[in-house]
């Protein structure tokens, strides 16, 4: 999770920007899967930079394939003319690599998810998440809400305390942040995918935004694999 921005700006400034985005196929086993990424977010795999592909695996499992890694348009857009960037939104799309051949039932999926969710620890019954995060351990998870339980879906949110931001000035302080993030496991066409959004904490409004474009991102792909 602990993505160094500067690191991303160097990985994508030597790139040009793509064109606009648009849907495209993937095959999983004798399945062709037609992916998307967001409004606003452009998918950076096509990029084929073993340095960005570092990034990206350090968000999942080896066992998972990396279907989209995505930035928003702006912050590539930034990169691309080697503008300060400081990102503050990003996502992720996988499926796992030894399920890629098979087409899971309804009792397969759920067998998936209790293994995938078995460790998310309890639910964080804290008045003030922030407050909370202040005095958690770098990195350490904590589960927020469950936002959906369905035959067919799972999807919970999650927050954990990140690398404080450096001091802007010599007598200044660093900037604690924090960053939270949506893990939603489905069924498309039988197949297994996680969807991942991050978002750095400014407000309350941003745990909004990642509730509104995870479910939005799992409308889309539904609607283009019917």
């Amino acid at each position: 999770m602990r993505i160094v921005a500067a690191l991303l700006a160097a990985i994508l400034s030597a790139f040009p920007l793509a064109g606009a985005a648009a849907p495209f196929s993937v095959r999983l086993g004798i399945e062709k899967l037609v992916l998307d990424t967001p409004p606003g977010f452009t998918d950076t795999t096509d990029l084929a930079s073993p340095r960005l592909s570092s990034v990206s695996e350090s968000l999942t499992p080896a066992s998972n394939r990396i279907l989209i890694f995505a930035l928003s348009d702006d912050d590539v857009r930034r990169f691309t003319l080697g503008d300060p960037v400081d990102i503050r939104r990003y996502m992720i799309l996988v499926t796992p690599k030894g399920l890629e051949h098979q087409r899971l039932s309804p009792e397969q999926f759920s067998a998936q998810v209790a293994e995938s969710l078995q460790n998310l620890g309890p639910l964080l019954t804290a008045p003030d998440t922030v407050k909370f995060l202040e005095k958690e351990p770098m990195g350490k998870a904590h589960l927020l809400a469950e936002l959906k339980r369905e035959p067919n879906t799972v999807s919970v949110l999650q927050a954990s305390r990140y690398l404080d931001r450096p001091a802007t000035t010599f007598w200044g302080s660093p900037t604690p942040r924090y960053l939270f993030y949506t893990t939603t496991l489905f069924l498309l066409r039988g197949k297994l995918l996680q969807i991942r959004v991050y978002s750095f904490y400014e407000s309350p409004g941003d745990i909004e935004w990642l509730k509104a474009v995870t479910q939005r991102w799992q409308d889309e792909l539904l609607r283009l694999n019917r």
